[in-house]
């Protein structure tokens, strides 16, 4: 060939690149899909990506040692010794924590910062000879740790003297304007609804019934807070941007939408435990938010040391919040002296530990990602969007396809058992159903039939060595639109082993079948040198119970758990009961609360009375009141008196009240008072939560 005919097919290599190149750019582009009505505003997408934070419960409360303060007590029994606020934001981000929710007013109406509008506030406690400013405090320890600050303000409020009064309401809104002006910025305020009954009200000492959407005029309360404070979500009662989960566990459904019918919740025409789940047919994004303490109170009370939450609690609490397209706030309640108690941050810190390791690794990275259906077999909608670390980025199919599947080959056999997903929800949620195929051996299994995803889904699988992963979306409400999808190998969990104590004192230890457990009785803490438990061991006496399991195939342990005891129920015994069989009412003192004795009928009104005999005089400081944890009606006592003998007749009253809140929180109920001796308890049913006149009992104990 010469020359001149290797330049002519030269030129007509380049005319033709150069005439296709051109045909491609007149092509017009593959237009984005259409968002799938409601989606979250810019102000939603941000608090979504926040994922977990904290709530700190921290009041008079925390000094009168009660859960809800009736509005009579003084605020001059505020004092906090050693009140640090850089150190409750140092927990909370070492935990992984990304802002911290503060109860700046509950219900009995103190103020945490000194208010322009009352008296009942900081500014009159002896606290720093009421110069200080916990909301102040907290705000600057928020901007030091790059964490975001919220605010739980009470509409609630058991003092002020006009509270059901249209006052009241400006009031409110003049503190609103207060919290949301004076601090910075405030990424959340929060609405409790607890909303009228008893309380002190300026000496009125009377119920107040209100309704809470009418009273309060949300709609306009609503649009104040949008116009001062813009970027602040508004949580709780009204037409709020966020809801409660519709529980006190922190956990969601394992189907959850981001959606709400709120015209129809407004209206009283849905269920509390409906936002468990959401609407899949809601018109508004109304995303779940999952409340939990990481005691059984919310409050701090040294009697609950030993009863903040376990690692493996949390961790699960973690999974079925956040790992289920709903934010997690988890309670850590100051103690006395104004810092996070020791056992909160123990568990805190390990519990970090568990996540860190769970997500370590991610392992699709570096694999060759591929789906059958890719929107106009574009290269900006390819299915390697997915792992590319770009939230910006995302697979799409085209607008008819609603069913699809993206695969993902790893170069060698891996180990997973972690897989998280995440739909682009700007553009609004999306997926029905899916499911999860592992290819072992050559052959595909499934491992996980599940339903929405949304912002973040994290499904536990069984650990399987697969050579490819593959995502088979069978349902969605409109085109596929997924941003993120991850796969992890979590480390082997050693969950900490159970200690149970009957009423004869016979302690029995409990743990995963491949465990050994180690315990020491002495306080000390027990390593695999400890004493091996073998066989259920009497402790009559009050004891300190420490216990860890070990995995033996690993070598791995879990965290340890605490136990106290006081003297065992063996000697005690029911004198009388006011109604029911007396023989039955001793399920409430055999030590297991799961076998719960309900009393009380139509023809024996409340209230109703209990007398028992320790058979020994014991110096005490309180009882415990367990209600029953399983049923439709659970028959939850609400108010009640107990007192105490020494020879059953002459009877002193050491403690009267209610138990706060236990509608949505029904935990066992602790009540302390000044230390006394007694042989004989008398506990008083006075009233219950809901209609008829049967109460219920799992247990009744006293604090040593």
């Amino acid at each position: 060939m010469n020359d001149n005919n290797i330049m002519k097919n030269y030129k007509f290599a380049m005319l033709f690149i150069f005439s296709f190149m051109l045909l491609y750019s007149c092509k017009e582009p593959i237009s984005p899909p259409m968002p799938e009505e409601p989606t979250p505003s810019q102000k939603q997408l941000d608090w979504h990506e926040m994922e977990f934070y904290a709530f700190v419960h921290f009041s008079l409360n925390t000094f009168t040692n009660k859960e809800w303060g009736y509005g009579d007590e003084s605020p001059k029994l505020f004092n906090p010794t050693a009140l640090d606020t850089r150190q409750w934001a140092r927990i909370a981000k070492e935990a992984g924590m990304k802002g911290i929710i503060l109860t700046a007013k509950h219900h009995d109406g103190f103020c945490l910062w000194p208010s322009a509008y009352t008296e009942r506030s900081v500014k009159n406690s002896p606290w720093k000879n009421g110069k200080g400013d916990l909301v102040k405090e907290l705000a600057e320890s928020c901007k030091e740790y790059e964490l975001k600050l919220g605010i739980y303000l009470s509409p609630w409020d058991r003092n002020h003297p006009q509270y059901g009064k249209p006052e009241y309401v400006t009031y409110f809104r003049n503190q609103l304007k207060e919290l949301l002006t004076n601090y910075g910025d405030v990424f959340e305020i929060w609405f409790d609804g607890a909303n009228g009954g008893d309380g002190y009200y300026g000496g009125a000492n009377e119920t107040r019934k209100i309704n809470t959407l009418a009273y309060y005029n949300w709609d306009e309360t609503d649009k104040m807070i949008s116009k001062i404070a813009p970027k602040t979500i508004i949580w709780g009662v009204g037409p709020s941007e966020a809801r409660w989960i519709g529980n006190e566990e922190g956990y969601a459904n394992k189907t959850n939408w981001s959606l709400l019918r709120q015209k129809d919740e407004l209206g009283g025409k849905v269920h509390y435990t409906e936002f468990m789940s959401g609407h899949e047919d809601g018109e508004k994004w109304v995303p779940g938010e999952a409340d939990v303490s990481t005691r059984p109170g919310w409050f701090y009370h040294s009697v609950e040391d030993d009863k903040v939450k376990s690692v493996e609690e949390l961790v699960d609490i973690y999974y079925k919040s956040v790992g289920r397209n709903a934010n997690l706030i988890l309670n850590i309640p100051p103690d006395k002296r104004g810092l996070i108690n020791k056992h909160d941050e123990v568990q805190l810190k390990e519990f970090r530990a568990v996540i860190n390791a769970d997500f370590k690794t991610e392992l699709l990275k570096n694999t060759k990602a591929s789906a059958n259906y890719v929107r106009g077999n574009s290269p900006v909608y390819e299915a390697k969007n997915v792992i590319d670390g770009n939230k910006d980025t995302y697979w799409a199919t085209n607008d008819n396809q609603k069913t699809a599947s993206i695969e993902f080959q790893f170069k060698k056999p891996t180990a997973i058992n972690r897989i998280l997903l995440q739909e682009h929800i700007a553009l609004g949620q999306r997926i029905k159903a899916f499911n999860v195929e592992v290819k072992v051996d050559k052959n595909w299994q499934t491992i996980a039939n599940e339903t929405t995803i949304g912002y973040k889904r994290i499904l536990r699988t069984k650990r399987v060595i697969a050579t490819a992963l593959r995502i088979n979306i069978t349902d969605s409400k409109a085109c596929i639109v997924i941003s993120n999808i991850a796969a992890f190998n979590a480390p082997t969990l050693v969950k900490t082993p159970i200690i149970e104590r009957n009423k004869k004192g016979l302690v029995t230890l409990k743990t995963e079948t491949e465990n050994k457990i180690y315990y020491t009785l002495d306080g000390s803490q027990p390593t695999a040198n400890s004493t091996l438990y073998k066989t259920p061991f009497i402790a009559n006496n009050a004891v300190t119970i420490k216990a860890i399991a070990n995995n033996t195939n690993e070598n791995i342990s879990s965290a340890v758990k605490t136990t106290y005891y006081g003297m065992s129920k063996e000697k005690w015994r029911i004198i009388s009961v006011t109604s029911g069989d007396i023989k039955t009412a001793n399920r409430l003192i055999d030590g297991n609360p799961v076998t719960t004795w309900n009393y009380g009928n139509d023809t024996k009104k409340l209230p109703q009375e209990i007398i028992i005999d320790m058979g020994n005089t014991l110096k005490i400081k309180g009882f415990s009141y367990f209600p029953q944890q399983v049923g439709g009606n659970l028959n939850l006592i609400s108010n009640y008196t107990f007192y105490t003998s020494i020879d059953n007749e002459n009877w002193k009253k050491q403690s009267e009240g209610e138990f706060s809140n236990i509608k949505n929180n029904p935990i066992e109920q602790i009540q302390i008072f000044n230390a006394t001796n007694a042989r004989y308890i008398r506990f008083v049913a006075k009233s219950k939560i809901g209609k008829g006149n049967n109460v219920s009992i799992g247990e009744i104990g006293i604090i040593e």
